[in-house]
């Protein structure tokens, strides 16, 4: 388990989906790698400038994160579903290349079809017979995202395993305000103040102070 893979949709998705978490792999030594999907499209369109300026936040996340390699594959957003094979290519090479022991992934029902896709072409690079050195698969939540979703039960975010995240709120809160074009006011998911309260219910549902949830798709005994 040195190695950590980070599949993310969309630049700041990590932050907020395993951000505390990350940093808790950094502080015991694991090397973590991310992997960026997509652009981002501002009025469904995709502005290059601004698309740009926002790597050049995640760049800024990253030294906060402290995290050893950031990728950036800038497949369109708000397309990604139109060919999920783009994506397994991508991923099977790189997955296959760094051999990571524990991967996390995007929710299979978020209310956002690029969440969706890339996750369905997670599961497909990451399936087992394939690789067989991935011991653990973990599906992470994304606020506006996750619990955006309509109430169906393949919607339900159910977690079953959970990171302590206390002694890394703040650093957690500082990476995402790296996201300048992506903060809210609240009482929107992703305004700092809603950041704080997900991870406090997370944790009160556990036992800690602050926590990160996910949901546990492959866990090998070891």
């Amino acid at each position: 388990m040195k190695k950590i893979l980070i599949i993310a949709p969309h630049m700041d998705d990590e932050v907020l989906g395993c951000g505390g978490t990350i940093l808790r792999y950094t502080e015991e030594k694991k090397d973590v790698f991310i992997c960026f999907i997509a652009n981002r499209a501002y009025r469904h369109r995709i502005d290059k400038n601004k698309n740009r300026i926002q790597k050049k936040h995640t760049l800024l996340a990253k030294r906060i994160l402290g995290y050893k390699e950031a990728v950036f594959y800038e497949l369109n957003d708000e397309r990604l579903d139109i060919s999920v094979q783009d994506i397994i290519i991508l991923l099977e090479c790189y997955v296959n290349k760094i051999q990571p022991g524990a991967v996390y992934i995007p929710f299979m029902g978020d209310n956002n079809q690029d969440h969706r896709a890339v996750f369905d072409a997670a599961r497909v690079a990451l399936r087992p017979a394939a690789t067989p050195f991935v011991n653990s698969v973990y599906m992470y939540e994304i606020p506006s995202s996750t619990e955006q979703s309509p109430p169906l039960k393949e919607s339900a975010f159910l977690p079953n395993y959970y990171v302590d995240i206390t002694k890394y709120i703040d650093k957690k809160t500082k990476a995402f305000s790296s996201y300048k074009d992506e903060r809210r006011k609240y009482p929107h998911p992703r305004s700092e103040r809603a950041i704080r309260a997900l991870a406090q219910k997370r944790g009160v549902e556990i036992g800690f102070k602050y926590a990160e949830a996910f949901m546990v798709l492959r866990e090998k005994a070891r």
